[in-house]
């Protein structure tokens, strides 16, 4: 895990999730959305995250759903 954040961003617990009744997952990054997940993305993600052991890890995979999102104009 080390390895993998080596500027230790995930500590900071930037990123955040939100399940609505019908099972839609929204991720957030720093409270803001940055992607909706529907469907068997939705149930995959939710399963992950319960089988996730830390919350470095559970960090992890959301970083990884939501990919390479941010492009400069952020704000």
């Amino acid at each position: 895990m080390d390895y993998i954040d080596k500027r230790n961003r995930l500590d900071e617990e930037p990123f955040g999730f939100r399940v609505n009744k019908n099972s839609t997952v929204f991720l957030d990054y720093c409270g803001k959305q940055v992607k909706i997940l529907k469907g068997k993305e939705a149930e995959k993600f939710l399963k992950k995250m319960n089988d996730a052991e830390g919350e470095k890890s559970r960090q992890l995979i959301m970083a990884k759903i939501t990919g390479n999102f941010k492009r400069g104009n952020e704000r």
